[in-house]
């Protein structure tokens, strides 16, 4: 067996066990080693050998009786917000503590159905609600990089354990920027599909008119095989799923890297520029590393165009009234008696109410969920809520006319590079305003990457944002593919790693 599996892409793992170079029993067990290896970085909540090991024998019998798939063998591991039989699902919280789901999400669904290998359950933020992933309640997540920051949040584990080379791909999911910052904070590649292009069924819900789930992994090329897989209509399951084709994102990629790349490799293409992307907010560290990416794809043949995204700064006030209040709903029901913990002792059934929910939120979750509660009562609910959905429809609108003059918009992912544990665990709002350059196109229910662009401050990783126009899915993975073509930031690997 090789001992540098670790640092095969999800699509050179697919080849190998296509040509039977190596199993995936091989390869399972290879990543079982790395994941206990670096067990420190605390990405994995949960873990179970034999189950992963039947997966990778099943996998193996339908390669040996000549079935040749994609992603056929190949591990990966879910974010702990997507339920699965085989796993217990916590979405990070003690108030799932132990909780066994009895069906798979379908996103799981599909990509075991693709024949791909489950190493376990990846840690993240309390129900998906942060921007660390040290809101998580059972440890924090350590950033490869430098183990005294944070990875990213809210999918803080799934961006530690594929910069860590633990998986060679996860699954993450995005409310308000939770695979792109951490992402960008980790030094991987993450894209968050259009809203419904991935089904939500069986991901544990925050605010359903903003989560979707996408691929993390370490090239826009891997993302793109996940894709293929993860994406599809689901409309008996889920009503916000959307009725369109599978799409093959990956073969015109593939045949893009057999051919390499040119000077003219994204002749045609128009990049916009926000001039609210590139303001003071940004600091000076990330902005030099997103303008020599953005140099790089004028050297394939992109061409960069100003544009204006007014409303900007509005999507901070708009999402965290939009998002709680969406979260309030979603989690009464964990309330001790249909789902979650219940407290051990309790007067009446007011009195278990609080003491179970007390118990069973942590802080954010908390705070979420009484901003919420506010924001939806009777006397606030026309005065913040309903005029928060005003301004989602015109932060849209924006990134329609901006769309007329550029077919990507880019920018930076995140204004600095990942902070320091614990640096603003006392003002939640100084953690909200890292969301400032994901949450509009979230509120606009558009497809957005980061590509690894670079590094900032401290040598940490610096990811450029890429936004594309509804289900132009296709049209950001090439973009970001000609870019790693031509570049090798995706492949640098955290010291000691």
């Amino acid at each position: 067996m090789s001992t540098d599996l670790h640092d095969l892409s999800v699509a050179q793992l697919a080849a190998k066990l296509a040509a039977r170079e190596v199993s995936s029993v091989e390869v399972t067990q290879h990543f079982l080693a790395r994941i206990e290896q670096h067990a420190s970085l605390g990405a994995f909540l949960a873990s179970d050998s034999a189950v992963s090991l039947a997966q990778a024998k099943a996998a193996d019998a339908r390669l040996a009786a000549g079935e040749r798939t994609p992603l056929l063998g190949v591990p990966l591991a879910h974010k702990d917000l997507f339920v699965t039989r085989d796993f217990p699902c916590t979405a990070g919280s003690k108030m799932l503590e132990g909780y066994l789901s009895p069906f798979d999400a379908t996103v799981v669904g599909k990509l075991a159905g693709a024949g791909m290998v489950t190493l376990g359950k990846l840690n993240c933020d309390e129900f998906a609600m942060g921007s660390g992933n040290d809101n998580s309640a059972y440890k924090p997540v350590l950033n490869p990089w430098d183990r005294a920051r944070i990875p990213g949040g809210s999918s803080g584990g799934s961006a530690a354990a594929v910069a860590a080379r633990m998986v060679p791909a996860a699954t993450g999911t995005d409310t308000g920027g939770s695979i792109r910052q951490p992402a960008s904070l980790s030094g991987i590649t993450g894209i968050k599909p259009t809203y419904g292009r991935c089904s939500r069924y069986g991901m544990v819900a925050f605010a359903s008119s903003l989560d979707q789930a996408g691929p993390m992994a370490g090239s826009a090329l891997d993302c793109a095989l996940l894709l293929s897989s993860m994406a599809g209509p689901d409309l008996d399951r889920d009503s916000t799923s959307l009725d369109l084709p599978v799409v093959d994102y990956a073969s015109n990629l593939i045949a893009d890297s057999a051919g390499g790349t040119g000077a003219e490799g994204l002749k045609g293409l128009k990049i916009g520029l926000p001039r609210q992307f590139f303001g003071a907010g940004c600091s000076a560290d990330v902005l030099k590393a997103v303008r020599s990416a953005l140099a790089e794809f004028e050297k394939l043949g992109a061409t960069l165009v100003d544009v204006d995204l007014p409303l900007t700064e509005l999507s901070i006030p708009v999402y965290y009234v939009i998002a709680p209040a969406e979260a309030s709903s979603n989690l009464s029901r964990f309330d001790g008696v249909r789902y979650g913990h219940r407290a051990a002792s309790y007067g009446d059934l007011t009195d278990m109410y609080k003491k179970s929910r007390s118990e069973g939120f942590g802080d954010e979750v908390t705070r979420r969920i009484m901003i919420g509660t506010y924001v939806l009562s009777h006397g606030y609910y026309d005065a913040y809520y309903l005029k928060a959905q005003k301004i989602r429809r015109l932060i849209a609108e924006d990134f329609q006319k901006a769309f007329t003059q550029c077919d990507i918009i880019a920018g930076p992912v995140s204004p600095t590079v990942a902070w320091k544990i614990g640096e603003k665990s006392d003002d939640p709002v100084a953690s909200y305003l890292a969301d400032i350059y994901t949450l509009s196109s979230s509120l606009a229910g558009l497809p957005g990457m980061s590509v690894p662009a670079g590094f900032g401050a401290h040598n940490m990783p610096v990811g450029l944002q890429l936004i594309g126009n509804y289900f132009e899915e296709a049209q950001l993975l090439g973009a970001a593919h000609q870019f790693q073509l031509a570049t090798d930031w995706h492949t640098r690997r955290p010291p000691g790693i």
